[in-house]
């Protein structure tokens, strides 16, 4: 549900709980992992199955605004083209008003500040002209709420809280300068991608499989903190490794799993995480003298299984950056409003469809193999027989061919406009 105002406001910066400051936000990602803490990985409390859709209605109102074109397209740069001629022009004819965030106005509330909201949401064309101007917020204005916030990347609600009083009052000038930016960012990827390749928008946390120039697929993502990045790359998917094994990074080591063992000595049995040296040799956890001062130099590794941190997919493409795309045991994750949660890598909802897709041309391999094998908890690497390319790019601003356009927060502060940072 969309924030209150008022008293009750509270950013969504603050609502991260982020910790790292203006500096950190603008660090280039270090290498990344699964889970930003082992906890976060493996001791949720309602973990949901791979297949849950969620098909809430923010996801139905979300596709009535989408589009078979992909973002990175000579089309959508036609369409941006278009859109800031008539963002110039209503810049021209005065913008759009400021709408008092003092309310949380929805459906069936009368009052003077909602004749305001229909002047800006006539304005942006989210509001036809013919549904007139007065203090009722009926059905008509509820529908045009609802669609001004899946195209900002809000749960469409209709309600008017802090978050859509926010993206409602940013000026049509900034919004220009917001679609002039990512025009650039669109022109510098306007050459051949390839016949089939994977595109993550990093600030809109999705995902596209687009074949022959159209979107066959959108997946929901989780991508990197404000403060653990997920950096901009281009690579081509060459390995898909169902039932991974997952690594504990050192980091995670420290901070989290010694302090968990002094506490409970059976944390990493029952967690079905075990200890290897540097020969390969398994060490026994209680073994260990885990009130060392330093941790112990050994492998932590958990095995394949449901519980794992990448659950049943890791996706692997070469990069500099050490992230990844994968799976996870917590599938309620993708419902949340705030997506920018990993330490880098990008976690994908409904992946198997994925995996499906980048398999399609590798013998052996359908629906039901990779089913049967995810299902024996076996890890398994197949190497795809064509390489796929890989996208991770940074849009916060686009259109399409019906003239909708589409704005998001500008998560890792690159758009140079503090208006327009993750708030």
């Amino acid at each position: 549900m969309t924030k209150p105002t008022g008293l009750d406001k509270v950013s969504r910066r603050r609502f991260m709980g982020r910790a790292a400051g203006m500096a950190a936000a603008a660090m280039v990602a270090t290498p990344a992992f699964a889970q930003s803490t082992i906890e976060d990985i493996i001791s949720s409390p309602r973990r949901g199955a791979w297949d849950d859709q969620f098909d809430a209605q923010s996801s139905r109102s979300v596709a009535e605004t989408a589009t078979r074109h992909p973002i990175a397209s000579a089309d959508t740069i036609a369409f941006v083209e278009r859109a800031i001629f008539d963002y110039q022009d209503l810049i021209a004819r005065g913008g759009w008003p400021v709408v008092p965030a003092t309310k949380k106005l929805r459906m069936g509330v009368s009052d003077p500040e909602v004749r305001i909201l229909r002047q800006r949401l006539i304005a942006s064309g989210d509001l036809d002209r013919n549904a007139g101007l007065s203090n009722e917020f009926d059905s008509y204005v509820d529908g045009a709420v609802k669609k001004f916030q899946a195209r900002h990347g809000l749960p469409p609600d209709g309600v008017l809280g802090s978050y859509s009083y926010q993206a409602l009052n940013v000026s049509a000038d900034v919004r220009l300068g917001q679609l002039e930016t990512n025009l650039v960012r669109l022109r510098s990827m306007s050459g051949f991608l390839g016949d089939r390749y994977v595109m993550v928008n990093i600030p809109a946390a999705q995902i596209e499989a687009v074949e022959n120039g159209s979107v066959v697929l959108r997946h929901t993502a989780i991508v990197g903190k404000i403060d653990r990045q997920t950096p901009i790359l281009n690579s081509k998917i060459h390995e898909i490794i169902l039932n991974p094994y997952w690594t504990s990074p050192r980091s995670i080591i420290e901070k989290d799993i010694v302090p968990l063992m002094r506490k409970d000595p059976t944390y990493l049995t029952r967690n079905n995480i075990r200890l290897f040296d540097g020969q390969g040799n398994e060490v026994a956890p209680e073994t260990i003298d885990w009130y060392a001062e330093k941790a112990p130099n050994l492998m932590f590794r958990q095995d394949p299984g449901k519980g794992n941190a990448m659950s049943s997919t890791k996706i692997n493409f070469h990069n500099p950056h050490a992230v990844y795309m994968h799976d996870t045991p917590q599938q309620g994750v993708f419902n949340k409003l705030m997506r920018f949660e990993s330490s880098g890598c990008v976690r994908v909802q409904n992946v198997r469809d994925l995996n499906t897709w980048l398999l399609r041309d590798t013998p052996g391999w359908n629906r039901q193999s990779m089913e049967a094998t995810i299902a024996s908890r076996e890890n398994t690497v197949i190497e795809l027989t064509e390489p796929v390319p890989v996208y991770f790019t940074y849009f916060t601003a686009w259109a399409s061919e019906d003239g909708v356009v589409q704005f998001r927060d500008d998560v890792y502060q690159r758009d140079g406009v503090e208006e327009l940072a993750l708030r």
